[in-house]
């Protein structure tokens, strides 16, 4: 809860008397829980907004008759303080808690609160609100292994910097960034840096099981608890007890099954398939998506209270093209993880091909490409020709076909506009034009055209939908 002997400190804000010694009564044994509930002390409140800072959380009341719980909050995150804010109110709809996540809350909490569920939500909010408010703070990046995380680029470094703080912080952390940008490796930073190093790190990718699997995978299950069950077999939950469980492609779990996850986080406990009894356990859960999963919510795909329980700290790690400075050394670091000891180096006219290409399939993609150029190179020295033939061409200017549309310029960088914003957006120019090139060669198809940029068609087709690029339209 903190290094301070005094318990955190709660603001209550409701205009409900009843509710709010209720509330209060639920919560004294472990926070200093103050009430505001008029018109005045709200509005006190609001015009001294700065004083926020001395409450480690803030529990808002959406259905208030003196002022709108929403614009409260609004005016709270208007002044960009990071104490964390859970809204109470009695509709348990997704409307509510979309309005509640587009506002900036925390977390929000369905009344009549039980007293376990409310407890452990105002628990991690304080742990939030602690953990921003230290994050700005020196930390030692020496935390971090060395070479587990490479590049200098400015998105780099700012998650080093962050990464010792968070990794120590014993919260939930959702990771967010487009396939292939290594989101599993800032996962494994994360769970290095913690107090849990020395225990298991235990990966599970959502989107690659079953759905009626996933339990299984999950919680375990007994022996003849299905068909096929010959014997028992635990859990990545028991299997990470003590360590970090890393959820990949969080996105892609049946809402039956993030029901079910939502309870094993909340009880710190699960059930194995086919067993009367529950297992104990203490896992720290870091989930990744590649979607928005805050979109997912607004749309019904996702459950509201469990993205709240999982993204307590968000983590954006940028795609590639964001982040080209970093490169030379990323392809560096894959020569000499592939190709130890060769001394194997780039030529400048390739380095130059692999820096003009926009990388839709990022990091990954980058390692496909290492490992590409080093089974047809015969010197010690990665040429153009070895590369994969769209990154080898992306230096040539785009031909365009007979009758087709013209592309996207390059857009020339304003004088006033930082190296790394001029990088971004020349290489999302040149991705929306290459994607265009692609699918004129292609007549529309997107198979030929995924295939031909080195991506699987899932991939292929956020991109198009990122840039608003129909295909039916070359057919």
């Amino acid at each position: 809860m903190g290094m301070d002997a005094s318990p955190p400190r709660v603001l209550l804000v409701d205009d409900d008397p009843l509710v709010a010694r209720a509330v209060q009564r639920l919560l004294e044994t472990r926070y200093a829980v103050e009430h505001v509930g008029t018109r005045e002390e709200i509005t006190h409140l609001l015009s001294h907004r700065v004083g926020v800072d001395q409450w480690q959380a803030i529990l808002l009341d959406v259905d208030m008759g003196p002022v709108s719980g929403f614009e409260v909050l609004a005016r709270l995150r208007d002044a960009r303080n990071p104490t964390a804010v859970v809204m109470l109110t009695g509709d348990d709809s997704a409307a509510t808690a979309t309005a509640a996540l587009r506002g900036g809350a925390f977390h929000y909490v369905v009344k009549p609160p039980r007293a376990a569920v409310l407890n452990d939500i105002v628990d991690l909010a304080v742990r939030r609100t602690q953990l921003h408010r230290d994050l700005p703070q020196q930390v030692d990046t020496k935390a971090l292994p060395d070479g587990l995380l490479v590049g200098k680029s400015a998105p780099m470094q700012e998650l080093k910097r962050t990464l010792p703080r968070i990794g120590a912080a014993n919260v939930g952390v959702l990771i967010s960034g487009e396939s292939g940008v290594g989101k599993e490796v800032v996962a494994r930073a994360l769970h290095l840096a913690s107090p849990r190093a020395e225990r298991p790190f235990v990966p599970l990718n959502c989107g690659a099981i079953a759905e009626g699997l996933i339990d299984s995978e999950l919680f375990g299950h007994t022996r003849g608890a299905f068909t096929g069950a010959t014997s028992s077999r635990p859990g990545v939950f028991a299997e990470a007890d003590g360590g970090t469980l890393f959820l990949d492609e969080i996105g892609d779990m049946p809402l039956p099954v993030q029901a079910r996850l939502l309870r094993a986080l909340q009880e710190r406990e699960v059930r194995a398939v086919g067993s009367d009894s529950a297992r104990s356990v203490d896992v720290r859960v870091i989930a990744a998506t590649n979607v928005d999963l805050s979109r997912a919510v607004q749309e019904g795909r996702f459950r509201a209270d469990l993205f709240f329980r999982l993204n307590v700290v968000n983590l954006r790690v940028a795609p590639l093209r964001e982040r080209l400075d970093d490169l030379p050394l990323l392809a560096q670091a894959m020569l000499q993880r592939h190709a130890p000891g060769l001394g194997i180096t780039i030529a400048q006219d390739a380095l130059e091909a692999m820096e003009a290409y926009a990388w839709p399939g990022n990091v990954r993609e980058l390692e496909n490409a290492i490992q590409h150029a080093l089974a047809l190179t015969t010197t010690h020295e990665i040429s153009l020709a070895s590369l994969p033939g769209a990154i080898a061409t992306s230096r040539q200017p785009a031909r365009m076909p007979q009758g087709s549309s013209p592309m996207v310029p390059i857009v020339v960088a304003d004088a006033d506009m930082s190296l790394t914003e001029a990088k971004r957006r020349a290489a999302a120019d040149f991705e929306r034009a290459y994607l265009l090139r692609l699918l004129e060669q292609s007549k529309g198809s997107i198979a030929s055209a995924a295939r031909q940029a080195g991506i699987d068609r899932t991939n292929f087709r956020r991109l198009l939908h990122r840039h608003g690029i129909d295909s039916s339209r070359f057919k």
